[in-house]
């Protein structure tokens, strides 16, 4: 920190949650709503569960307390699309990342659901909401 601080270089500094045990929840909201949500888990080593970084996925039932925070935190950015990443600890759920261009594999693929069909649905209504006859 010292090094960055000699630089006047802008840094983040962020608590290690210990107890996440590199783990973290994916929850992707368009429109409003968590429409899937998964868990993401790091390889061996790695802190970051990312599934292009090696980590493995799977269905999560998340709490009401997990979506509120999901559904809050895209609406705080103005996103009508966007991939929220949560952290369980043991203050609770900690928001972590939100994500305006999320990945689809990984959760398509843990849950099996179309979520490219599902954003294409909300842009075609919020469309067709905002078209003038």
């Amino acid at each position: 920190i010292n090094a960055f601080k000699s630089l006047n270089a802008n840094i983040l500094v962020q608590e290690f949650i210990k107890e996440a045990n590199g783990k973290d929840i994916r929850c992707f909201v368009i429109d409003g709503k968590v429409v899937a949500a998964i868990q993401r888990e790091a390889m061996p080593g790695e802190f970051r569960a990312n599934i292009h970084l090696g980590g493995t996925a799977s269905i999560i039932k998340v709490t009401s307390e997990e979506k509120r925070i999901a559904i809050k935190a895209a609406k705080a950015m103005d996103l009508k699309v966007a991939g929220v990443d949560i952290i369980r600890s043991s203050k609770g759920p900690l928001l972590l990342e939100v994500n305006s261009s999320p990945g689809l594999e990984g959760i398509e693929g843990a849950t099996n659901k179309d979520i490219a069909g599902e954003m294409i649905k909300a842009i075609e209504k919020n469309f067709k909401n905002k078209v003038i006859v």
